[in-house]
């Protein structure tokens, strides 16, 4: 009977050598359950020093979740620090590849820096909760109208409360190769309250992570903090051309940082 119990633990170092799919899953699947687990020991952190629902439980959620990219075999290179030494409120953009996206925030996050994020992941069971004691601003991205309230008293809550908020324009997870269009909600976040933009951009994944093709190796991910824009005296006339402004300028730094990656790796092999 011992013996048999054995075999499953022989199995996933075998498998691990032998399957690019199994390593996949083990590893998507080691993910989710490992923030789930973290999640839950961060709970009662956060209520204990906080009493509850507050960004600078930000701090604690960061320092517990930096160390899950050495699990993943993933490192980080940035460039551009000195952009993210504003004072005051500012809205950060960024593009959005995969769930993977939130072990590159972490490693940059400022201080009271919260994110804007679907409505649907409050109920992610503990991880859902720890987003919502995080401070985390939750949107229906169905109802046009219900985001745009939530904006505007986003916009209202960054001047009261001095805090800086984190956006992925694109809307919805991208592996393409490219950008996707913009959606205007940061946009108008910023102008609303005035405040600079400052776009981040994360390398493609496709050097080391396939989705299709079930390949999850070890990699490095370049993130390139971009200088800030500047959003004083605009008016919402000015949106779509900001818009098209920080999308030029992610674009154009989105291919160069992946381009640079990919001479230096090679492309993942399907």
């Amino acid at each position: 009977m011992d013996v048999l119990w054995m075999i499953p633990l022989l199995l996933i170092p075998l498998l691990m050598w032998t399957s690019s799919t199994f390593v996949f899953y083990f590893k998507k699947c080691f993910y989710v359950a490992w923030m789930m687990c973290l999640a839950l020991v961060t709970i009662p952190l956060c209520i204990l020093k906080s009493g509850g629902r507050d960004i600078e439980n930000m701090r604690i959620i960061r320092f517990m979740v930096r160390h899950v990219k050495y699990f993943l075999g993933l490192r980080f290179e940035v460039s551009g620090w000195e952009h993210l030494q504003t004072e005051g409120p500012y809205v950060i953009i960024s593009n959005h590849q995969s769930s993977l996206d939130v072990l590159g925030l972490m490693e940059i996050l400022p201080d009271r820096c919260t994110m804007i994020a679907k409505k649907e992941l409050i109920y992610a069971g503990t991880v859902g909760l720890i987003c919502w004691l995080g401070g985390i601003v939750f949107i229906n991205r169905k109802k046009t109208s219900d985001a745009k309230s939530v904006m505007a008293d986003a916009a209202k809550t960054m001047l009261d409360d001095q805090i800086r908020l984190w956006v992925f324009p694109e809307g919805t997870r991208n592996q393409r190769g490219d950008l996707l269009p913009f959606k205007k909600g940061a946009f108008h976040l910023a102008v609303q309250a005035q405040v600079p933009i400052i776009p981040v951009v994360f390398s493609s994944y496709s050097n080391f992570y396939l989705r299709k093709e079930k390949q999850f190796n070890s990699g490095t991910i370049r993130l390139k903090i971009l200088p800030k824009i500047e959003t004083k005296g605009m008016t919402s006339d000015d949106v779509a051309s900001l818009s098209d402004k920080s999308f030029d300028l992610m674009r154009s730094a989105f291919l160069s940082v992946s381009d640079s990656m990919t001479q230096s790796n090679g492309p993942l092999r399907h």
